[in-house]
């Protein structure tokens, strides 16, 4: 039983990224989320990962 709540977990969010930003940049990306139905640390993650994938090759 054990085995599989470790399995489950494994791809849990575990890490954070704290950046400075412009409050008025920030409000906008806020808002801009919210009217697209999601969530600015879905977006960031997102970019991150292209980011990532881009820069790495097409791995």
């Amino acid at each position: 039983m054990n085995e599989q709540i470790k399995k489950i977990k494994t791809g849990k969010k575990d890490g954070q990224l704290l950046i400075r930003i412009n409050s008025t940049e920030r409000d906008e990306f806020i808002r801009l989320c919210e009217e697209l139905d999601t969530s600015a640390a879905r977006e960031l993650r997102k970019f991150i990962r292209s980011f990532v994938k881009q820069h790495n090759g097409n791995e």
